[in-house]
């Protein structure tokens, strides 16, 4: 008998669903009560690293505002609100600021959160994090007035401490237990104890497949409406269960088959199959974004030389590489500025290499670079969204004569890899791509890849006086005209010295099915409190 295109489409339906039934069931665990409401959820990729100020990967952040909280949050019109705070107040000369927690705030061993956990939280925060770098070389102390209170004094007014305190994403300052915080912040802290919505059972943690978390019966929500990442954080299910499943078609299968019931990141090209099913929402949460980055490695040959980074720069078709990415132009749009279009802070000064592509002169960058055919490793992590970027670049480096390594691996293995140093040929890197959220990559003192202190930078680690001065000198300017001139000469050295290269930037939706409803919009990725399953 002759196999229709029905026939086919029913077996791999049935093979979908078969590997669907081996990732959700396997590593299983203790089971649960027939009563319970459980909230199946696919993450865009598999926890690996837990330590939420050690990484910026997304998916770590993911998983620690499930379990941790925070002093202050952004709301939906991005204006900080108190969240751990109860009562906060500023002295008159700007410089003391004192804050009291309010009642009820618990740690999921039961112990309650003090004063003596919050500072070592923030210390160690402000060693890794750009934001935090900022404030806490304005910060002369940090001191416990009691249990519940505790003071920020400040060597000059800052006016952005509060703006800090409320950062949405990597590095969040979130609030651990006094032992957790004191871990070197250059080292992996172990333990998963927080004051959150969440408790993470870390005995049916299976990495490579499933991660699950029990509602913190003891946390006492705001009694305020939800509102982005402030307001009350209110748990309306039992369980939430991460299920990796990188296939990306075995993911939508699972969804439509309601063998899961959240997908944080559909694939650009299967989303007409999910818009079009009438039991599946499909909607954008992030109202800004993400920008796209190429990040390359300022240690090592040849891009440790200022002309090498620029002839990336000009190597670049935004849209070439957002059509990779993400196919449907509705989701994207191409930049001209370092810092996220559609925000007060975007700049296009010297932005030419942005907007138009020059191969000829990327190579007359590259040779006065003193390229010498050295091997350019370029990370390709295969289960995220900036795969078809890696590739891109790729093409377009070997365009130019440059003797490229594409390495595959999962983004679970890059995020590791990438805070080696090693050489290259010794287990370190050249370039990878990556995603900052639109809110962070807006602010000249929050962007990651901004921040150019050398050892202390991001993954990369450039260093640049001048961008350290400016990025400072931005954040201290009380005047709106002034700081404008600031950002603009700020821009400039940007587009000197390139310590990445934007790509593009994109707005894509996550999928639910219809008994599923209070996803938040938020600028953080998966938010998982206000959601209840019928």
């Amino acid at each position: 008998m002759r196999e229709t295109t029905a026939m086919r489409h029913s077996a791999t339906a049935a093979a979908l669903g078969a590997l669907v039934a081996i990732a959700v069931g396997a590593g299983a665990g203790p089971a649960w009560s027939q009563e319970e409401k459980v909230l199946r959820v696919v993450p865009y990729a598999d926890l690996r690293n837990t330590d939420p100020i050690w990484t910026t990967a997304t998916i770590t952040q993911d998983h620690a505002y499930l379990i941790y909280d925070t002093l202050f949050a952004l709301d939906e019109n991005f204006e900080p609100q108190p969240q751990m705070v109860g009562d906060w107040e500023v002295s008159d000369d700007g410089l003391t600021y004192t804050f009291t927690l309010r009642d009820g705030l618990k740690f999921h061993d039961g112990q309650p959160v003090t004063s003596e956990d919050v500072i070592p939280s923030l210390e160690r925060w402000g060693v890794r994090d750009t934001m935090g770098q900022v404030l806490m070389e304005l910060v002369d102390t940090m001191e416990a007035v009691d249990e519940n209170t505790f003071k920020i004094i400040l060597k000059e007014p800052y006016a952005l401490v509060i703006d800090s305190l409320a950062k949405p994403t990597s590095n969040v300052p979130f609030i651990m237990p006094k032992e957790m915080a004191e871990t070197d912040p250059y080292e992996q802290m172990t333990g998963f104890t927080g004051s959150g919505p969440y408790r993470f059972v870390e005995e049916e943690w299976v990495p490579g497949n499933k991660v699950v978390y029990e509602k913190f019966e003891d946390y006492v929500p705001r009694d305020e409406p939800p509102s982005g990442l402030a307001g009350g954080k209110n748990v309306y299910v039992d369980r939430v269960e991460w299920f990796y499943i990188p296939d990306p078609q075995t993911a939508i299968a699972a969804l439509q088959n309601d063998e899961v019931d959240y997908l944080e990141s559909p694939p650009p090209d299967l989303l007409p199959m999910l818009e079009s099913d009438p039991n599946i929402t499909v909607q954008v949460l992030d109202p800004l974004g993400r920008q796209v980055i190429l990040r390359p490695n300022h240690l090592y040959p040849p891009f440790d030389k200022v002309e090498a980074r620029q002839a990336l720069a000009w190597t670049v078709d935004q849209a070439e590489y957002m059509t990779a990415m993400i196919g449907n132009p509705d989701y994207f749009q191409t930049c001209d500025s370092m810092l996220t279009c559609g925000t007060p802070y975007a700049s296009n000064v010297d932005a030419e290499p942005l907007i138009k592509k020059d191969m000829e002169k990327a190579k007359e960058l590259l040779e006065a670079a003193g390229y010498n055919g050295e091997t350019v490793v370029v990370m390709h992590p295969t289960d995220h969204p900036t795969a078809n970027a890696a590739l891109v670049t790729a093409a377009n480096l070997r365009a130019l004569g440059v003797n490229v390594d594409l390495q595959a691996m999962d983004w679970a293995t890059l995020t590791t890899r990438r805070s080696s140093k090693n050489p290259p040929e010794e287990g370190g890197w050249n370039i990878f791509h990556t995603r900052h959220d639109g809110y962070q990559a807006s602010l000249p003192v929050s962007h990651l890849s901004i921040a150019a202190g050398g050892d202390d930078a991001w993954f990369g680690w450039p260093d640049d006086a001048k961008i350290e001065e400016l990025r400072q000198a931005w954040a201290m300017e009380r005047d709106p005209d002034k700081a404008k001139d600031i950002l603009d000469e700020l821009h400039a050295e940007l587009m000197r010295y390139q310590p990445y290269v934007p790509i593009g930037q994109y707005a894509m939706p996550s999928a639910w099915r219809s008994n599923v409803s209070g996803a938040l919009e938020t600028p953080a990725s998966l938010i998982l409190w206000n959601i209840a399953k019928e």
